[in-house]
């Protein structure tokens, strides 16, 4: 498997809008609609990818955990489904209701919303502060398949604890790791 390392963003970058179906439940899901969050988590995730699927239990615990307390979180898979049939959105559905998601999983099938938060890589994580300027871009921890660490989130879990504390995150995040966005033909973004 081809690793890719997420592109970095700058902090403060503000979150770009975006309206995506949720696959599971058939409605529109926006940016808008978080306005009320004091922290927001967008995830590029995907069904098929090893270093997703590595994580997915913790990542889902996590939502669970920090749901309560105001972090808001939303999954958006961009790959091309003609070529991975496997992240189609009724694969999708029904790997939120597997999982039991508790946040909406967005499918992103004109691939614009991964080309606005130059997203890079399955999974690729975009953490949000009350006025939707990025506070935390990076890995969820440093757990890969194979690498035996525990999966734990701590990295990510970090940065969202001390944004909804109103503290300042971590100045020092490392890159996410994961598979290459599964791009249309042609579609490839001019920054990769």
């Amino acid at each position: 498997m081809a690793r890719r390392y997420s592109r970095m963003l700058p902090l403060g970058t503000p979150a770009t809008r975006f309206a995506l179906r949720d696959t599971v439940s058939g409605r529109t899901v926006a940016l808008e609609d978080f306005a009320s969050s004091p922290v927001l988590l967008i995830a590029f995730v995907c069904n098929h990818c090893p270093y997703v699927k590595h994580i997915l239990d913790e990542f889902v615990a996590f939502a669970r955990d920090l749901g309560p307390r105001g972090l808001a979180v939303v999954a958006v898979n961009s790959n091309d489904v003609e070529s991975y049939p496997d992240d189609a959105p009724p694969e999708m559905a029904r790997i939120a209701r597997l999982k039991r998601f508790t946040f909406p999983y967005l499918y992103d099938e004109s691939q614009q919303v991964a080309k606005a938060y130059q997203a890079i890589c399955t999974p690729d994580f975009f953490l949000f502060d009350r006025n939707r300027r990025l506070a935390y871009r990076g890995q969820f921890d440093g757990s890969r398949p194979g690498n035996n660490i525990p999966v734990t989130g701590s990295d990510l879990r970090t940065a969202a604890e001390a944004l909804l504390r109103g503290s300042p995150v971590p100045a020092e995040q490392t890159p996410s790791v994961g598979c290459s966005i599964k791009w249309k033909a042609g579609q490839e973004p001019n920054w990769m």
